[in-house]
């Protein structure tokens, strides 16, 4: 494992286990989730682009520290005070938080509610493809999905959707300010559609992943992974 370098504060602890500005609800406290995430200052959060990236965070000043790193996923925004404030400010769910502890010393370590860590972007390791859940307000016209589980050390840079219509032509997405993603088309688009994203100088497409009839609401999973 590379060398840990930075120093960061984390917050007051918190059981972080709603929606979050990221839009994963009730997933990140299932696996491969299973709560350790964190809600991050804007430096982490950064507009929506960094929803669903992965660090690596310890600390050791404090006596319960184990001083082993913990693996955490962005979930969530953390505005104002000193999630503003610090240059980087991660603020870490209760699981997450009490993970960073000697054994049997889980509860100190949260009563000290700010403590400084090390940290680094690792490239996220779910043993899974990528999901992807088609927003409740999807038509023909309007096409939003949130993409999960995507497994890359660097921010997806653009998803662009192909539908039968058009076999040649790929339509650029806009990110949401989170982790959805969506397309309005002047003409009704038909599926199966295929997604194609990119991050880091990488591609990959996920062919016909959302199927000729597609429901509004539904879970689709890819054979595919960074």
């Amino acid at each position: 494992m590379a060398q840990l370098h930075y120093q960061v504060i984390i917050h007051e602890y918190k059981l972080i286990c709603r929606s979050g500005a990221c839009g994963y609800g009730a997933d990140v406290g299932k696996r491969p989730f299973a709560s350790m995430i964190s809600a991050g200052g804007p430096s982490l959060l950064k507009n929506g682009n960094g929803c669903g990236n992965c660090y690596e965070v310890k600390c050791t000043a404090h006596p319960s520290c184990s001083g082993k790193p913990v693996r955490v996923v962005i979930t969530d925004s953390c505005p104002g005070g000193p999630c503003a404030q610090d240059s980087v400010h991660f603020d870490l769910s209760g699981t997450a938080f009490g993970a960073m502890a000697r054994p049997g010393q889980e509860q100190q370590l949260r009563n000290a509610g700010r403590v400084a860590v090390q940290y680094q972007r690792v490239k996220c390791n779910y043993r899974t493809k990528i999901v992807f859940k088609v927003h409740n307000g999807s038509n023909p016209e309007y096409f939003s999905t949130l993409v999960e589980y995507e497994n890359t050390d660097s921010d997806i840079a653009s998803i662009d959707l192909q539908d039968i219509s058009v076999s040649s032509n790929w339509k650029p997405m806009q990110r949401l300010m989170s982790a959805k993603w969506k397309l309005n088309s002047p003409t009704p688009m038909k599926g199966p559609f295929s997604l194609r994203l990119k991050a880091a100088g990488k591609t990959i497409v996920a062919q016909n992943v959302i199927p000729a009839g597609w429901k509004p609401g539904a879970t689709y999973r890819s054979n595919i992974n960074f």
